[in-house]
C-alpha cells in the first residue's frame, strides 16, 4: 500500500495493518532530526502525509537573521520573527473596526504558487494537502485578538465585512489551486478554543464562522478535495457542527483540552481525527517507557475502525529532548 492509499483508507474508516501518522516539525526540531536521520527528514521517515504551503511575504518561519527583528506580511500585519517558532502579530494592519481604506492582498499573485507544481508531482505517491490560509485566525492577526473579540459584540458588521473579505481571498486562491494543480485536499488552520472552552460563544461561532466555513468546505469537497481542519483547544461544542458542513480531518484534538476517547466515540463514524498524543507533559518530560506506552494506547483505541491519524497535538516544539523524539517515531512506524 503506498503512502496516498494508507490515508485514503484511513478516511474511508477501515483498518490498515499500520496506524497512518504524521509530524509537524519547528525549526529546531527538524534540525535536530535531520542531524539524526537525514535530509529531507519527511523522506528518510517516509511521512504518508505532505504539505505545502503557498509562498509569502512572512514566511511561517521567518528568522531574524534573515529579516531583521520585524516583518511585515501580506496582509500589512508586522510580526516578530523568531529561531523557534512562527513569531507573533505585534502590530494589526486595522486599528480601527473600518475597512473603508484598506485593500486587501491580491489572491493571484503569482509568486504565490511557485514550485507548486513541481511539488504536486514529487509527491503524487504521498496525500498531499495544501494550507490555504486562516478565517478566524486571520481576523485575530489583522485586528488583534482582544479587539476583533470586543467587535464581535460592538460592531459585527465590520466583523462580517472583514471575514468576508477573508473568505473571499481563501475562496480566490482555492480556485486558483484547484484550476492548476492537482491535490488530495485543503488544510486550514483557524484556532477556536482555549485549554478550557471556545474563545466566543458557541452561537457567536455559528453566527460569524460557520456559513463562511461552510462556503470554503463545499467549495473544495465539490472540487473532489478533502477539507483537514486545525484547531487548537476545546472546541467539543461545535465538532457536530464542522461535520454537519462537510469537514474530513479534525486535527491536532488536544488530549490535555479534550477526551479525545470521547470524541471518537461521539463522532468516529463520520470523521477521521489526526493528532490525540499528549506534548505539554509527556513528550518534554515523561520517559521514553511512557512515550511508548501512549503511542501504544493510541494506536489500539484510536485507531480501532480506522479513521485515525496519530499525530503529536500540536507541531513537535524545542522542548523536547532527542531521545523522547526519537522513542516516540519509533515507536509510531513500529520500530
Amino acid at each position: 500500500m503506498i503512502n496516498r492509499d494508507l490515508i485514503k483508507t484511513a478516511l474511508s474508516h477501515r483498518e490498515t495493518d499500520m496506524v497512518p501518522f504524521n509530524f509537524m516539525f519547528t525549526p529546531p526540531i527538524r534540525i535536530a532530526l535531520e542531524k539524526h536521520y537525514g535530509v529531507p527528514v519527511e523522506e528518510k521517515l517516509n511521512l504518508p502525509i505532505r504539505m505545502n504551503g503557498l509562498k509569502s511575504i512572512k514566511p511561517l518561519y521567518a528568522f531574524p537573521e534573515d529579516y531583521g527583528e520585524t516583518i511585515k506580511d501580506e496582509y500589512g500585519v508586522v510580526w516578530t520573527t523568531s529561531k523557534i517558532d512562527r513569531g507573533t502579530p505585534i502590530i494589526p494592519c486595522c486599528p480601527e473596526p473600518n475597512l473603508s481604506s484598506y485593500e486587501f492582498p491580491n489572491p493571484a499573485s503569482e509568486y504565490r504558487f511557485e514550485n507548486m507544481g513541481d511539488w504536486c508531482l514529487k509527491n503524487k505517491n504521498n496525500y498531499t494537502v495544501v494550507p490555504i490560509g486562516d478565517l478566524w485566525e486571520r481576523a485575530t492577526f489583522m485586528r488583534g485578538m482582544e479587539n476583533i473579540l470586543m467587535d464581535i459584540v460592538l460592531n459585527q458588521e465590520f466583523v462580517e465585512e472583514l471575514l468576508r473579505g477573508i473568505t473571499d481571498y481563501i475562496l480566490q486562491t482555492m480556485k486558483i489551486l484547484f484550476n492548476r494543480f492537482q491535490f488530495d485536499g485543503i488544510f486550514i488552520s483557524d484556532d477556536y478554543g482555549t485549554q478550557k472552552a471556545l474563545v466566543m460563544s458557541p452561537d457567536y461561532w455559528r453566527r460569524f464562522i460557520k456559513p463562511l466555513l461552510k462556503e470554503i468546505y463545499t467549495f473544495a469537497k465539490s472540487n473532489g478535495r478533502i477539507v483537514f481542519h486545525h484547531s487548537c483547544g476545546n472546541i467539543y461544542p461545535i465538532i457536530g457542527d464542522m461535520i454537519d458542513i462537510g469537514l474530513d480531518i479534525l486535527h491536532p484534538i488536544q488530549p490535555e483540552a479534550m477526551d479525545i476517547f470521547k470524541l471518537k466515540k461521539e463522532f468516529g463514524k463520520c470523521l477521521t481525527f489526526c493528532g490525540g498524543l499528549k506534548t505539554q507533559q509527556l513528550l518534554p518530560y515523561g520517559t521514553p517507557e511512557d512515550i511508548r506506552n501512549e503511542v501504544k494506547i493510541l494506536k489500539r483505541e484510536m485507531g480501532r475502525g480506522g479513521g485515525y491519524i496519530l499525530e503529536p497535538g500540536i507541531t513537535l516544539q524545542s522542548d523536547v529532548p532527542l531521545e523522547n523524539l526519537i522513542t516516540l517515531i519509533d515507536a509510531t512506524i513500529g520500530k
